[in-house]
């Protein structure tokens, strides 16, 4: 069958593999239709994701239709036929934080595409426990779903307040979707952001109060704002150091700050500052299954607008030459959709 694999950073092959096995009785073979590509996909052509190996075939971003189900799957299970969204990270079930519902940071997590091998080809197999179906979504939408999930998960932890002022850092994929379910949830959403293309497309597509440019005086233009008083949650969605250390400046005493992007790199904060203001600081990781059926539920009522979203479409062979372009800020690229089939 044909797959992509990254053989090692910055080089892409397009190469014929084996078929996929059948699936096992709690699995389905499914073929792939559409993968979405993002920040970690670049990383990792750049030489820069953590807990990264190569080769590795790359797509966590994933529309998929159900070509074999396994013996024990039920019918209330995925039928031949259904496109789904696929949740991509594996989890053991018996560790704490599976034991705890927190499958998405389980001691033994393999996501697809990052620890183990993902989509970017024509067919694998999948527990069934994975796959969302979503009647009536169009495969384009199903591949946005996990990233729009790991936003709503990272909003869900927050516990924005209605009616509050809530900063987002960053106007990248995983930016707009917290800034999406925290505006969703009620929140005043700003938005920080140095890409000035980015921050006008983010403007454009959820409902952001103000932008601030973070090499303007930020926390006097958030003081400004807000009656001069600064947010009570901010998320950084960055995946930069310098920014995620300069974060707790922007937040009010007693809020709480989100690091939603993931840096290879050590952070470092002064601790009686962050003690006297008593900041919470949490981390978001991945997604669960409850967040895929939260995202799910809100596009299928219309209540997300993706038309700008996809950027920029590629078939299998054209992405080869075209991946390396993706990552630079000139193109413009908001998010990349592989069209399978």
């Amino acid at each position: 069958m044909k797959t992509v694999v990254l053989d090692q950073p910055g080089r892409l092959s397009l190469i014929e593999t084996p078929a996929a096995p059948p699936p096992g009785p709690d699995e389905a073979l499914v073929r792939v239709r559409r993968v979405g590509i993002c920040g970690t996909d670049l990383h990792a052509f750049e030489g820069t994701q953590p807990y990264f190996s190569y080769p590795r075939v790359l797509g966590h971003e994933l529309a998929v239709e159900v070509v074999a189900t396994g013996s024990r799957v039920t019918v209330d299970g995925p039928r031949i036929g259904d496109v789904c969204s696929v949740e991509p990270y594996l989890n053991c079930g018996r560790c704490v934080a599976c034991r705890r519902g927190k499958t998405n940071c389980c001691e033994h997590l393999q996501t697809l595409g990052v620890h183990t091998d993902g989509g970017l080809r024509d067919a694998f197999v999948v527990p069934v426990t994975k796959l969302h179906r979503a009647p009536g979504l169009s495969l384009d939408h199903l591949a946005l779903v996990e990233p729009l999930a790991i936003g709503a998960h990272a909003v869900r932890r927050a516990a924005v307040i209605p009616g509050e002022a809530a900063l987002v850092i960053g106007a990248g994929p995983i930016g707009l979707a917290t800034m999406q379910f925290a505006w969703l949830d009620g929140a005043r959403v700003i938005v920080m952001e140095i890409n000035e293309r980015r921050a006008t497309f983010a403007h454009h597509i959820v409902g952001v109060e103000h932008i601030i440019d973070p090499r303007d005086r930020p926390v006097e233009r958030l003081r400004e704002l807000l009656n001069g008083e600064l947010p009570v949650t901010v998320f950084d969605a960055t995946g930069n150091a310098h920014s995620m250390m300069q974060a707790p400046q922007y937040l009010a005493n007693g809020g709480t700050l989100v690091f939603v992007g993931l840096v290879q790199a050590q952070l470092s904060f002064d601790d009686p500052e962050m003690h006297r203001r008593e900041i919470t600081l949490l981390r978001s990781r991945n997604a669960t299954g409850a967040d895929f059926a939260r995202v799910i539920a809100d596009l299928a009522a219309s209540r997300i607008d993706l038309a700008r979203w996809i950027t920029h479409r590629a078939t299998p062979e054209a992405m080869i030459g075209e991946f390396a372009g993706w990552l630079n800020p000139e193109t413009g690229v908001v998010k990349a959709l592989i069209e399978w089939a």
